[in-house]
Parts: structure tokens; sequence; C-alpha cells
């Protein structure tokens, strides 16, 4: 038997021993824990085929501590990685079931790579994950291959009990959304934008902690759940670019915390609910849908309102008087509805307006001269297409922030508002299609910002010679169209040999966004034979367009300086002289219409030389010789319409041969036109693609059909060859 001292110490020993054996399998538990998260990163390495800065293959080695490699922490208490953040990195490769050993993970953020293939199904097995982030990669619908039908969200998903961050943006996945999602009562974010989902939303969508619900640009359809109006937590709902229909719930006035609703792009009906016009609401858009009805007049009471946009949605109606409450709207977007009546005066309130476009509706009346006043702010400023008439203000201030007024296709009259000289920012100015009788605004030469200037079919008159003692006047403009107007005098050579944007400049800066597209308009141009809206304007999108005016002289031979110009069209003027063989010079000219004049002499040969030449009008002219040959380039592709009215020219594709004895050439029989009622030479509407046929133009073709007894020239005055 132990005396009692033995006993003790026996007791001792065998603590001791206890603890130390507790001790030793806990930090073997430990060192194995991280060996497997260790492992497991280095799988993943394993299949990274490429990585361009080098962050993993110089960081990730056995030589360093896991918790030391770039983009992993870890949790000191337990040693186990609990975060992994290898986003922005450009990474290429594919994504190891392995990754489920990294099973004390709370943060996994592989967004903004190039990962491909499926999100292997073990992801789902960590159930301690609280934001999963893939954005922006490659990763298909195969999500993943053995739990799931192809292209689906797995069910298991609604496994990640604490799931608050749910962010798979801009990837390749398809199918349903599993009702399970919604069943995760910790998720608070869920960005799904972007994919290609399908099928309808589950009805009862709602859980208390859903704060922000972004599933636009997918392929959903179905109605949108009325239950939404049961997440009291909700502040931002995306839908927009997918397939619902029905009716906007009205249930979403609810949601006293909704700061965002943005429905548009979708197939939507029924009035605009006015219950969504809360007090927190800051941004709406319905845009793109088929709603009808008119603007409710509740919209007032949305004074924290800072955008609305309800373009092509189908609304009609006034706009509403109380839109003035919004003293902090900043974007008013009403564009191609059926609004009708004037802009009301309560308008001049929104001091903070930076965006208006109102183009394409029913409206009428004279514009508030307070929107000369609000272009310390305003930016933008679309009106196309409506029935205002009367002058434009000219109350445009000192500190005007525009970059782009649009009034095209009204009834506008008076003069250009001098005012606009101090907009130094004007990037597009586009007046056309009114009835404004001024002179040329010689003025404009100093928006030394100005790309894009149209005052086409106006009543413009008198010359176009430059006072400006800038040798560069106009130095970004790109586009130039006052045709159809009534100038007269010679042809603007100041401007014809110095528009620096038209020319090639050495350095100049490659532009590759589509700067135009931020101002949501189109501009309609004569390109090619055809008139076509132009919603992409780059900066090597280049015309000129002085047709259908008086002009008279000869073509400065300095034309040929602009030899970044794509698009030139000088018909239907009273011009003499040669054809100047600088135009040669354009060697990227692809259209060129000098039809309607009275040029004189040979085609020069070095046409023959612009390769993107497509299409070519000389018809109704005085021109003699032969038609340059060539077996290259665009030229042989000419058919007769690019050369009739010319009964001294001869040569392929005329019938006529040259050296036969013909009657001296007739001057050409122009089509007349009234001082206003200008016919536009390439301004009707046609194929676009291929050589078209044209249309008669009577008393000419008779002409024609009579004295040389061609019934196939009916081709007319007018082309569209592409």
């Amino acid at each position: 038997s132990f005396t009692l001292m033995e006993k003790s110490s026996f007791c001792h020993f065998f603590l001791l021993a206890f603890l130390f054996s507790v001790h030793n399998h806990s930090t073997t538990a430990k060192t194995s824990n991280i060996d497997n998260d260790r492992s497991s990163l280095l799988t993943l390495k394993s299949l990274i085929t490429s990585d361009p800065y080098n962050s993993l293959t110089n960081n990730w080695t056995t030589e360093a501590s896991v918790c030391s490699w770039i983009g992993v922490t870890c949790y000191s208490l337990h040693n186990r990685v609990i975060g992994l953040d290898i986003s922005n990195m450009g990474l290429v490769g594919t994504i190891p079931p392995e990754i489920e050993n990294l099973s004390s993970l709370v943060t996994l953020n592989l967004g903004y790579n190039r990962f491909h293939g499926p999100i292997p199904s073990s992801v789902f097995n960590m159930s301690l994950l609280e934001t999963i982030s893939v954005a922006s990669n490659s990763l298909s619908g195969n999500l993943p291959v053995d739990i799931c039908s192809h292209g689906t969200i797995p069910e298991e998903i609604g496994l990640l009990n604490k799931l608050q961050i749910l962010e798979m943006t801009y990837n390749q996945l398809t199918g349903p959304l599993p009702p399970t999602i919604f069943n995760i009562s910790s998720l608070q974010y869920i960005y799904l934008f972007g994919n290609i989902l399908s099928g309808n939303l589950p009805i009862d969508i709602c859980k208390h902690n859903l704060n922000a619900l972004h599933l636009n640009d997918n392929m959903l359809s179905g109605e949108i759940p009325s239950n939404l109006g049961r997440c009291p937590k909700l502040h931002a709902l995306y839908l927009s670019f997918n397939r619902f229909s029905g009716s906007v719930p009205r249930e979403i006035g609810n949601l006293t915390r909704l700061e965002d609703v943005l429905l548009g792009n979708n197939a939507l009906s029924g009035n605009i609910p006015w219950e969504i016009f809360t007090t927190n609401i800051r941004t709406i858009d319905l845009s793109n849908n088929l709603l009808q009805g008119s603007i409710p007049l509740t919209i007032g009471t949305s004074r924290n309102l800072v955008s609305l946009n309800l373009a092509k949605s189908n609304i009609s109606g006034r706009i509403p008087s109380t839109i003035g409450n919004l003293q902090y709207l900043s974007l008013l977007i009403l564009h191609s509805n059926k609004l009708i009546g004037d802009i009301p005066s309560s308008i001049c309130n929104l001091t903070s307006l930076q965006y208006l476009h109102l183009s394409s509706n029913n409206l009428e009346g004279q514009i508030p001269n307070c929107l000369g006043h609000l272009s310390t702010t305003l930016g933008v400023l679309h009106l196309k297409g409506n029935n205002f008439h009367g002058p434009i203000p000219t109350t445009f201030s000192k500190r005007c922030a525009l970059q782009s007024i649009n009034l095209n296709g009204n009834k506008f009259d008076g003069k250009l508002p001098q005012s606009l000289v101090n907009c130094g920012q004007l990037e597009v100015i586009d007046i056309g299609n009114n009835g404004i009788r001024d002179v040329f605004p010689y003025w404009m030469e100093t928006l030394l910002e100005l790309r894009v200037l149209v005052l086409r079919s106006n009543r413009l008159n008198g010359d176009i010679l430059s006072t400006s003692t800038d040798k560069l006047p106009f130095p970004k403009l790109q586009v130039l169209d006052v045709s159809l107007n009534q100038f007269t005098g010679s042809l603007p050579s100041g401007y014809l040999s110095n528009l620096r944007a038209m020319t090639v400049v050495e350095g100049r800066r490659i532009e590759k966004g589509n700067w135009f597209s931020n101002y949501q308009e189109s501009i309609v141009f004569v390109l090619k034979g055809v008139e076509l809206p132009v919603m992409r304007i780059l900066q090597t999108f280049t015309t000129v367009d002085l047709s259908g005016n008086r002009f008279s002289g000869t073509i400065p031979e300095s034309i040929g300086n602009l030899n970044s110009l794509r698009y030139l069209n000088l018909s239907r003027n009273n011009i003499t002289g040669n054809i100047p063989s600088s135009l040669g010079n354009m060697s990227i000219l692809e259209s060129l219409d000098l039809s309607s004049n009275q040029l004189v002499g040979e085609i020069p040969s070095q046409l023959t030389s612009l390769t993107f030449l497509s299409l070519l009008n000389l018809s109704f002219n005085n021109l003699v010789g032969q038609i340059p040959q060539s077996s290259t380039g665009q030229f042989p592709t000419f058919d007769n319409s690019s050369y009739m009215g010319n009964s001294g020219l001869c040569g392929f594709p005329l019938t006529k041969m040259c050296g036969q004895n013909e009657v001296q050439p007739l001057p050409p029989i122009l089509p007349q036109v009234d001082d206003f009622g200008f016919l536009d030479g390439f301004g009707w509407q046609a194929v676009v693609s291929g050589y078209g046929c044209g249309f008669v133009f009577g008393t000419t073709i008779g002409y024609f059909i009579f004295r040389y007894g061609r019934p196939k020239w009916f081709v007319g005055l007018f082309f569209n060859v592409q």
C-alpha cells in the first residue's frame, strides 16, 4: 500500500503527465491544422497558370511562415488561417476542392482575377465563412458540377449559416436562384449582378437582415415579389436589366430605409406607384419599361431624391410642378416619353441640377430663362425633338458648366445666344433643325473644348470667312455640320485648312473610350448617303458637311490638310473649278460627295489612292475626260450613279467609251431649292448595306431618260453606297 506522501507524489506526477499530454496533443493539433492550411494554399498556388506580378510566386514559399504570406490572415490564438484575400492580382487559374481544408476561414476574396471553371462544392462546407467574393472572374455555370445540374447555384449554399456577404458578380453563372440563399438569416448583402441567372425570384425573399439586393444584369423573369416590402433594413434594390414583368410593387413604399431602387430595362407595366416616393429615397430608375400614366404629384415629398430616370418608360401627362421641391435633384432624365405641356417654372428651384434630359417628348412653349442661370451647375441640357419655340435663353452665366447642349428638332427662332461663349467646357452644341436666323457664330472659336458643332437646317446666312487672328480655330472640333442653310461666298478655307482635330498630329493622344456616350443622346448625321443617328462618337470620328448652301468659288487646295477626315460633303452648292488633287491626301476618307455643283476638268487620279473610300458621288457637274482606273482599292466598285450628269466623262463604269465623238458637255440641270426648304444630298432614309437603288427625282431623271434613252439611270440624285 502507498503511504499518504507516496499517494500525493503519484497524483502530482499523474497530473503533470496528463497536462503535458494534453498540451502536446494541442500543439500537435495546431501544427497539423496550420500544415493543412499551408498544404491547401500551396495546392491553390499550383493551379495558378499565370501570376503576372509574381505575387504568389515569390511570396508563398515553404521557407516563410504561412501567416506571413501575402493575402493571408491568421488568428494567432488558434494558429489558423481565417482570411484569404488575393483579389486584383491578375491571377489565372482554377479553384481546387482542397480549399475546404481552410476550415477556419472567415473571409474568402478571390475577386477581380481571371479564375475560371466551376466553384468547387467543397466551398459550401466551410461553415465559418462570413464573406465570399469571387467577383469579376470567368467562373462558369458548372457550380459545382457534381452536386447540381449544369448551370445552377446549389441549394447547399444555404448551409453557410454565418454568411453575411455574397459577391459573385460578373461571372458566367446560370440557372435559377436557390430559395435557400434567402434562408440564411445572417445574410446582409447579395451581389450577383452581371451573370446569366434566370427564373423567378422566390416569393418569400425577405429576411430581416437583408441590406442590399443586387441582381441586375441577369435574365430573371416573373413578377417582383411584393414580399420585398417586408425587408425593414433594405436600402438598395437593384433589379435592372432583367426580364421582370407585372407592376412595380407599391409595397416598396413600406421600406423606410430604402435609398436606391433601380428597376430599369425590364418589361414592367402599370402606373408608377405614388408610394415609392418616400422621404429617404435618393435614386429611382424605372427607365425602359412599359409603364403608363403620369408622374405622381407625390414626387415632391422625396426631398432627398438625387437621381430620377424615367426615360423610355411610356409615361404621359405633364411634368408635375412639385418637382421643384427636390432641392438635391442632380439628374432628371425623362427623354423618349409622351410628356406634354411646358417645363414648369418650378424647375428654377433645382439649384443642384447637373443633368437635364427631356428630349423626344411632346413638350412645348418657351423654355424658362432660368435654365441659363442654372448653368453654373448644369452640365447637360438636352431638349431635342420637342415643340419648343421662341428664343434660346441668353442668360448663360460666366461660371457656366455646360458640356453639352442639344436643342435639335424644335421651333426655336431668333439668334444664337452669344452668352454660350461663357461655357468654356462645352464639347457638344447641336441646334440643328430649328428656325435660327443669324450669321455664322465666329465667337464659338474660343470654345477650346468644342468637339461637335451641328447647326444644320436653320436659316443661317452670310459668308463663313473667319475673322479670327487665331491660326488654329476650333482646336478640338471633329464634327462640323452647317448643311441646309443659306450661307454664301467662298468655302471657309480658314477652317478647312486648320481644323486640328481633323489632321494627323504627331503624338496625338489616342482615345479608347466613347466620351460621347456620357450624354445619352444620338446626333443625326448623313453618313455614306444615309441619314443615321450616331450614338458612338470617338476621337477618330470626323466629318465636315457644308452641303445644301449657296457657297461659290473653288475648293481650296489646302483642304488636303484634313488628312484625318472621314466624311466630306460639299454637295448642292455653286462650287466651280477643278477637283483639287490634294483630296488624295485624305488617306482615311470614307465618303466624298461633291455632287450637284459646277465643277469642271478631269477627276484627279489621286483619288484612286483612297483605299477606305466606300462612297463617291461626283454626279451633276461638268466633269470631263476619262474616269481614273485602278486595279486595287475602291474605285473599281463605284457604278454609274457616282458619275451621272457629267456628259463629258467616259470610261468604266460608264458605257460611253473614251475617244467617241460626242456632243459638248451640257451644263447639268440642278434640282431647285427655295430659300429654306433645301433638299439634303444624302438626307433620305435608305438601305444601310450594299448599293441602294435610290429614288426617282422626276424632272432630272426625265431629262436624262429622254435625252439619252437610258432608264437604268433611275438610281436618282442621292445614293447610299457602303
